[in-house]
């Protein structure tokens, strides 16, 4: 059995035009969401490795979680270009490649892969939009990552922002 955690970056800020997409800040409710996700989790996940996208918003996330979450900036955190993708089967393919002997993935990415991912995994259409600073948490009943197919997950706990107290 494999545990699969999807979390998708907070909430970036546009008001660069200049800036390209894979160099965009988190914006005041993601500077705000992501420590509130990182104090909920923390409640309710052991802390563990993590897998982020090289965009900035991504990695802001993951950062502003670990500063109330000090078990998670224990952890080792992987920065994997790979993860910068917006498709579902990259990340399909991307989990396919984890080593067997890993029970546990947390990846911090993008929609719409996200979304897509998990009405893969689900093998029905289980979230309309996964949001911003969402996060999900799947069991997998495998042995080995690279056995990860469609419909085989199951959706088993999500926490979004809006559903956090203030």
């Amino acid at each position: 059995m494999k545990t699969l955690h999807l979390m998708r970056h907070a909430k970036s800020s546009w008001a660069d035009p200049q800036l390209g997409d894979h160099e965009r800040e988190l914006n005041e409710r993601g500077r705000r969401d992501a420590p509130r996700m990182g104090r909920a989790l923390a409640e309710q996940i052991p802390a563990g490795p993590v897998h982020c996208s090289t965009a900035i918003r991504a990695q802001r996330t993951l950062e502003e979680m670990c500063k109330v979450w000090p078990a998670l900036a224990a952890q080792a955190h992987v920065t994997d270009s790979e993860l910068y993708t917006f498709d579902a089967q990259d990340l399909v393919a991307w989990l396919q490649s984890l080593r067997a002997e890993d029970s546990t993935c947390f990846v911090l990415g993008h929609n719409p892969a996200l979304t897509d991912l998990c009405n893969l995994l689900a093998g029905r259409p289980a979230l309309d939009n996964l949001p911003t600073a969402g996060y999900l948490r799947f069991s997998v009943p495998v042995e080995q990552w690279i056995d990860l197919t469609e419909g085989i997950g199951v959706l088993e706990h999500y926490i979004f922002p809006k559903d956090l107290p203030s």
